[in-house]
């Protein structure tokens, strides 16, 4: 866990490609195909893909997780609802990691982390059959001490830290929901737990993130595929990849000597 605690160190980008799926599903046609997506993601330097298999099929399918599974260079993050529907698809695939959300019919996308505390019994027995099939298990939870001494009671080695509140606010609210994310990342740290962090982050918020040092790994996704609309999705995520490095105190060409250790996860 020594790299977890790392300072300054690299900081990995997932591409959540959902969205590509959504405008597919919207004709409901064959294109545009989100493995096209994913591929020329990773091409573009992202460490990583992540795809949300939800209850209601409304984007991501079946279909795209066997073929992300079959074809991805670089490790596959399923998002995942906590129901052995969802377990049993994971153990199946076995992804790299599988992200653990609270997920609601009626809502756009994901509102909030789960609560891992309320939740622990429910919880318990799908952390430890996925770390037992091979997937690294993450917890996507809010920045609150209580989230976290669960996912450490519950032997989750990661937590991706609920961004989506800091992204909507600003001035003091802002200032303040960056302090909670700070000390919880450093939090989870001491205790041993990567963190990594997501939900509505874009170029202009990007930055106070990708600075706090007890953070691995940012998933971005909503945001890059509405700008690959004007610029391409390579340059898209390109330009994203620069902001990280920049706020981390690297740059592009640091990023790329990593190589495959970068991606490793």
């Amino acid at each position: 866990m020594a790299d977890a605690l790392n300072p300054g160190g690299e900081l990995r980008l997932g591409v959540n490609i959902d969205h590509v799926a959504t405008v597919r599903n919207a004709r409901g046609s064959g294109y545009p195909d989100p493995v096209r997506a994913a591929l020329l993601a990773a091409e573009a330097g992202a460490d990583g893909i992540t795809a949300h298999l939800r209850e209601d099929r409304r984007h991501i399918t079946d279909a795209d997780i066997a073929r992300l599974s079959a074809e991805l260079p670089v490790p596959l993050n399923l998002e995942m609802a906590a129901t052995d529907e969802m377990l049993g698809i994971a153990l199946r695939h076995r992804p790299h990691a599988a992200c653990i959300v609270p997920e609601k019919r009626e809502e756009r996308t994901t509102e909030g982390g789960i609560d891992a505390a309320g939740q622990f019994a429910r919880l318990q027995p799908l952390v430890e059959r996925l770390g037992a099939g091979g997937t690294r298990v993450s917890l996507f939870i809010e920045p609150d001490p209580r989230q976290i001494d669960a996912a450490l009671r519950l032997g989750a080695p990661v937590v991706e830290l609920h961004t989506g509140r800091y992204a909507e606010l600003d001035g003091a609210a802002r200032a303040d929901e960056l302090r909670r994310l700070s000390d919880a990342a450093a939090l989870a740290a001491r205790n041993g737990i990567e963190v990594h962090a997501g939900h509505g982050l874009t170029y202009d918020n990007v930055a106070a993130i990708a600075a706090i040092p007890q953070v691995r790994e940012l998933n971005i996704g909503h945001f890059l595929i509405g700008e690959a609309l004007f610029l391409g999705l390579a340059d898209s995520v390109r330009r994203m990849r620069d902001a990280m490095d920049a706020a981390r105190g690297l740059d592009g060409a640091a990023h790329r000597s990593l190589g495959s250790e970068g991606r490793a996860g």
